[in-house]
C-alpha cells in the first residue's frame, strides 16, 4: 500500500509536467491510498485542468470514470477522516515548530497516512514534504529522481 498525495494523484490522470515521472514509477506497483478529502481536491484538479488547460466536458467525464473504475478495482482507496483524527492533527499542527509550513490539507494527508501505519507519502508539494518527518513519515518525490 503507497501512499500519494493528490499532487500525485492528478499526476495519474491528467496531463502535466512530472506527469510521465510518476506513471512510470507507480507501474505495478499495486494499491494506492489517500486521505479522503483528496477525492474531492483531485476533482477540484480536474476543473482547475477544465478552465486552464483545455480540458473538454467529455475528457472531464473519462477522467471520473477512470477514477471510479480505479476505486472499484481497488487500485485507489480512499484513508477516512473522521473527527478524532482532525483532532489529533489539530493537536500535531500546533506542536509544530514554527518554521515549519503546513495547510490544513496537508496535515490531514500526514496525519492519514501516519494513523494507517505507513511510514512514506509520495508527493510533489514541498510543504507538505518538508512538514513529513514531523509526522513520523518520509516524504519522498520521484520526479526529477534518477
Amino acid at each position: 500500500m503507497i501512499c500519494l498525495d493528490t499532487s500525485y494523484l492528478v499526476k495519474l490522470y491528467a496531463d502535466e509536467p512530472g506527469s510521465e515521472a510518476v506513471l512510470a514509477w507507480v507501474e505495478g506497483k499495486g494499491e494506492f491510498v489517500c486521505a479522503d478529502h483528496g477525492r474531492l481536491e483531485l476533482f477540484a484538479a480536474f476543473k482547475r485542468h477544465q478552465r486552464g488547460c483545455g480540458l473538454t466536458g467529455p475528457d472531464l467525464r473519462a477522467l471520473i470514470g477512470q477514477v471510479e473504475k480505479d476505486e472499484s478495482s481497488g487500485l485507489v482507496r480512499w484513508l477516512p477522516v473522521p473527527g478524532e483524527l482532525i483532532a489529533a492533527a489539530c493537536e500535531r499542527v500546533l506542536g509544530l515548530p514554527p518554521s515549519v509550513y503546513v495547510r490544513a490539507g496537508d496535515a490531514l494527508h500526514l496525519a492519514c497516512a501516519a494513523d494507517a501505519g505507513l511510514k512514506e507519502i509520495y508527493s510533489h508539494d514541498r510543504h507538505l514534504l518538508a512538514a513529513a518527518p514531523h509526522f513520523k513519515l518520509k516524504g519522498i518525490d520521484v520526479i526529477g529522481m534518477d
